[in-house]
């Protein structure tokens, strides 16, 4: 994977250098001081992995994230420990390690990491699927050369698993290849909205909200911190 570093202490953004060099996986490109100049490098750039410090001189970790469009995987790496329920509520924070790093908590982060993986093969539906069309209220999705109509208001949701979906009904789910952009186009805004990277819900479908997650059926969905807004606007409170 490659990866950068970002911290305005050259000893950390040292140590850092050094557990990353143990890790086979592990290819540091650079290393930054501040969040900017790594902006700066990101907009010519792609990265898989990022080693983020949170306390910097005018620019915030937080603050880079909120700049930088589409986030490689970031691992936070800080000396304060009360910024772990805020980092969680991005999406691309997969780990939070606090200073000083000891090799053992290193190698979980990583592990958390490369364990972020698109959906094997034997984890496909044995059904090969993609989303066709939609008409009013109905979605067809292509299965074994058949198109299937799905009633769009009975869909609750819809979570992407590597190259595929799976569109979660009252009656029954279906695996789709396709994308949650390809069936995100295709469902009414006025039922359904995108709180995660991975998932859109049916927002009439909301049986319980709590801190950073909703409560459907029985699935308990996380909502990102960048989508949270959107969604309590679409909630009738009182």
């Amino acid at each position: 994977m490659k990866c950068i570093i970002i911290d305005d202490e050259a000893t950390a953004r040292a140590i850092i250098t050094q557990l990353c060099a143990n890790q086979s996986s592990l290819n540091v490109l650079e290393e930054f001081p501040n969040a900017i100049q790594a902006i700066k490098y990101l907009n010519q750039n792609d990265v898989d992995l990022i080693f983020l410090d949170i306390h910097m001189p005018d620019f915030t970790g937080f603050d880079f994230i909120d700049t930088i469009k589409n986030p490689p995987k970031i691992i936070l790496t800080t000396s304060d420990p009360n910024f772990a329920i805020q980092a969680f509520g991005y999406d691309c924070i997969v780990d939070y390690l606090v200073k000083p790093i000891t090799p053992e908590r290193f190698q979980k982060a990583i592990d958390k990491v490369e364990a972020i993986k698109p959906a094997s093969p034997v984890e496909k539906s044995s059904s090969s699927s993609q989303v066709e069309t939609s008409s009013g209220n109905d979605l067809y999705v292509n299965i074994d050369r058949r198109l299937i109509k799905i009633d769009i208001p009975s869909i609750y949701l819809v979570e992407a698993k590597g190259d595929y979906i799976q569109v979660k009904t009252e009656d029954k789910n279906y695996t789709v290849h396709s994308t949650l952009k390809k069936i995100e186009d295709k469902l009414p805004d006025s039922l359904f909205l995108k709180i995660h990277r991975s998932y859109i819900i049916n927002v009439g479908k909301i049986i319980d909200i709590e801190d950073n997650s909703v409560l459907i059926k029985k699935d308990v969905i996380p909502v990102s911190r960048s989508n949270r807004p959107e969604l309590m606007k679409r909630l009738n409170l009182l």
